[in-house]
């Protein structure tokens, strides 16, 4: 996939996104072609714009399950290929430019919720900055590469949908609590 067509999929191009793209483009080369199934796994420890990159190119989706999130807030990304166990794990070691004193004021306005067009445009002159500095750094300059050993996942499992006897939705059984002969889904079980 061109960077044009993951942006077009993410829906806004910015400095996470082609960090993802540049990930993903590299896992590819070390591991091979795309996920039509689960034959590769992502491991992605943050919920940043580049796991969408992870996902529109890889083909690690949540609903494949072959795309497992660790809350862990750091950009690091770990790819296995299923058939024979081999793994890399990619972590972001590149520094952005530095920001401008005016960059700095406007980015601390912006985080707290001014969109006026002066601080809008210098922040996304700074986005864009930084999104260039990312497509057109080498890809030592961005990435540690660690070939690594870590278990492999379970293959995604499909469990059997049960019925809320709160709410009345649809649940899958192991995210229940069992009451009885009934089944409480999560939510309505800390409620009660």
């Amino acid at each position: 996939m061109t960077f044009e067509e993951v942006v077009q999929f993410h829906g806004h191009s910015c400095p996470g996104l082609a960090l993802g793209y540049r990930v993903t483009a590299l896992v590819l080369k070390e591991l091979g072609g795309r996920a039509h199934d689960e034959e590769l796994v992502a491991i992605v420890e943050n919920n940043s714009c580049a796991v969408d990159a992870v996902q529109a190119m890889a083909g690690c989706t949540f609903g494949k399950g072959n795309l497992i999130f660790k809350d862990y807030g750091k950009q690091a990304y770990t790819f296995i290929r299923r058939s024979d166990g081999e793994a890399v794990r990619i972590s972001v070691k590149w520094t952005p430019p530095p920001d401008s004193e005016e960059e700095k004021v406007m980015w601390d306005r912006y985080a707290a919720g001014d969109r006026s067009q002066e601080v809008v445009q210098v922040v996304q002159s700074r986005k864009t900055r930084k999104m260039e500095g990312v497509l057109k750094a080498s890809d030592n300059e961005l990435f540690k590469v660690e070939h690594v050993d870590v278990p492999l996942p379970e293959p995604a499992r499909i469990y059997k949908s049960v019925t809320c006897s709160v709410c009345g939705e649809t649940v899958m059984e192991p995210k229940t609590s069992r009451r009885g002969e009934d089944y409480v889904c999560l939510p309505c079980a800390e409620k009660n």
